[in-house]
């Protein structure tokens, strides 16, 4: 399995004793050492209508979750089971068992709504499962559904009192009706309809004002608003003989209904070609780390007597995620940076290009696994690091260089030493053969490959810490005139002038390609970020359409119901929305002065000396890319 262990068998996840949930530690490190993208089924319903056969059904197991063959509830908590997903590579399938409403056994029953909550929050196909029909008596068992405003809140203001149901839908799962040992026609009218078309039927309002019916059709509008995407299975019982019902795990597929064996296939089938990856609002990924992280912070919050609030959980989890996105990029470009550059580099242009193309790739990686960065905190943490990071791979090539060259440097000027010591130059022309054994000393160390970029000036030290001598051995050398020993003198200065002012030229050469490398590196982060706030954009953009349509959908169904002032009051709905959209889609003319503001700004600190010029050059560039 992809980034976990195997696992033969279920764990319990949250387990609820005392009255009290807690979360286990062992299932949640199998489930947050889970780092691809997982696709959560949650199934919850009355104890004793068959949900664990289902979940041992998608699981390709006859066993697993616990069936049990009495009327006692054997599923307490919340049990979890991770295997490979059938269908779609590097994805877990996370099966959740819950247990089961409804328990005469408990003598509180407000743990029930909120592992009913819980199984909502963490899955990304919400499975309910029922036994006989979709009627009044099965609806008002699903009271557990009405309690999802006061059992979760979307917003952290303390004003968010009675929100949106579109809030909501941008949390919430897509939502199957499993009804088992149905034994109705599926008609109506005289008519055959299909099990979808039950279901919607089942959810239509009735018409009245008492409390009675405002009572039966609360859970049918909360279905409706807060589940777009509905889905319904009606089954047979697997088998008439009774004795054979009570244990299921042991029979054998020929001695189950063909029928029933057609219907749980045609389910599993669902469920592995539809259940999506699990994401939260905006289209974040959800791995297994992730969701672990977050179903710890719902089950404390809980603990505390508090309500989960989506945003909070989604924040505290940005703040992790986040900072170990800035980790792993940056461990990512000095890992990267090692296996590339072949210290000492012939240049600096070649070390930065090579730091160019690693730093791309952090930056792609930290955007990848970035949420949530609104004020580029992390982001401007990131490009700090990689510039302290760059320098310190800029150093360590000078002092290769600087160490490798003067090895070398030590090697090939052994012949021109010993002569200096046993005095072979303290005679007269003596200074005419020093210097062609010097001349020829410099040649052959400039004929040595991969140098670096220290060569010169490795160089110009040595023959620096050489100039006493060589004006020794040219003022005792008798064959020289005194004129020709001043001019000698003289090209001694104009030469040591002239490789002082390359020297210098290279210097200013090389803080010129730092400027222009921290310039390409603004540029980077801009475009990616530019890239990123674009994506995010319109995935918000989707979302936000798709609960216009559901809502635009409902509001026909409400119309063509007869319930006008439902319709009229939704419009207010509807209008609200459409307003959030054009005002999304008119984000993207306000992006540049954020972006100045936060990255422009926190860069022109990282390079001493020429940051304001290149933050300047930063908002030259934001002009030219907003072109």
């Amino acid at each position: 399995m992809a980034s976990t262990v195997p696992m033969e068998a279920p764990i319990c996840l949250v387990e609820n004793r005392n009255d009290k949930l807690m979360v286990n530690q062992q299932a949640l490190d199998i489930l947050t050492s889970i780092s691809t993208p997982v696709v959560v089924v949650a199934i919850v319903g009355l104890y004793r209508t068959g949900k664990s056969y289902l979940m041992n059904r998608l699981a390709g197991k006859n066993s697993g979750f616990s069936l049990g063959a009495t009327i006692q509830s054997h599923t307490k908590g919340i049990w979890m089971w991770c295997i490979d997903h059938p269908s779609k590579p590097d994805h877990v399938l996370v099966l959740l068992d819950t247990e089961g409403l409804g328990d005469v056994e408990k003598g509180d029953s407000k743990n029930d709504s909120w592992i009913f909550a819980l199984a909502i929050l963490l899955s990304s196909i919400f499975v309910y499962n029922s036994m006989g029909t979709i009627n009044h008596q099965a609806l008002e068992q699903m009271q557990y559904i009405t309690e999802l405003t006061k059992l979760i809140k979307i917003k952290s203001s303390p004003n968010a009192v009675g929100e949106d149901s579109a809030e909501f839908v941008g949390f919430f799962p897509d939502f199957v009706w499993t009804v088992r040992d149905f034994t109705l026609e599926l008609e109506l009218d005289g008519c055959p309809i299909t099990p979808d078309e039950y279901l919607e039927n089942a959810l239509k309002l009735s018409k009245g004002k008492n409390s009675r019916v405002e009572r039966a059709n609360l859970p049918r509008q909360c279905i409706r608003n807060f589940f777009p995407k509905r889905k319904c299975f009606t089954f047979d019982r697997p088998t008439n003989d009774k004795s054979v019902l009570a244990h299921l795990e042991d029979v054998e597929e020929s001695q189950l209904e063909p029928s029933f064996k057609h219907q749980a296939d045609n389910f599993c089938s669902y469920i592995f070609s539809n259940a999506k990856p699990k994401s939260i609002n905006g289209g974040i990924m959800i791995n297994g780390n992730r969701l672990g992280k977050l179903l710890e912070t719902y089950v404390k919050t809980i603990c505390t007597g508090d309500i989960p609030c989506l945003e909070n959980a989604v924040l505290a989890l940005a703040q992790i995620e986040n900072s170990a996105a800035v980790q792993k990029a940056s461990n990512y470009y000095v890992e990267q940076m090692n296996l590339k550059v072949d210290f000492p580099t012939e240049t600096l242009q070649d070390l930065l290009n090579i730091h160019a193309d690693c730093e791309k790739e952090a930056i792609s990686m930290f955007m990848k696994l970035s949420f949530k960065d609104e004020t580029c905190q992390y982001q401007q943490e990131l490009m700090q690091i990689l510039e302290t990071k760059k320098n310190d791979f800029i150093q360590r090539n000078e002092e290769e260089s600087t160490k490798y060259c003067q090895t070398k440097l030590e090697d090939v000027s052994q012949t021109l030493m010993k002569a200096i010591s046993q005095g072979t130059f303290s005679v007269p022309g003596g200074y005419k053969l020093y210097k062609e054994e010097r001349e020829k000393m410099i040649n052959n160390y400039h004929q040595l490959p991969r140098k670096g970029l220290k060569a010169e000036d490795v160089l110009q030290m040595y023959l620096q810490s050489l100039a006493v001598t060589e004006a020794s051995i040219l003022q005792t050398d008798q064959a020289l005139a005194d004129q020709e020993r001043a001019l000698e003198a003289e090209q001694v200065k104009r030469e040591a002038a002239e490789k002082e002012k390359k020297l210098l030229e290279q210097e200013q050469m090389e803080l010129q390609q730092k400027m222009e490398a921290q310039q390409r590196s603004y540029e980077e982060n801009i475009n990616q970020l530019k890239q990123k706030m674009e994506e995010d954009r319109s995935q918000i953009l989707k979302e936000q359409q798709m609960i216009l349509d559901h809502k635009l959908k409902e509001q026909k169904k409400l119309m063509e119901e007869g319930f006008h002032l439902k319709a009229e009051k939704m419009q207010k709905e509807i209008n609200e929305l459409q307003t959030k959209i054009k005002e999304e889609e008119h984000k993207k003319d306000s992006w540049w002065p954020i972006i100045l503001e936060t990255i422009g700004t926190g860069a022109m600190f990282l390079l001493p000396g020429v940051g304001k010029l290149a933050g300047l050059g930063l908002k030259a560039l934001g002009k030219k890319l907003s072109k």
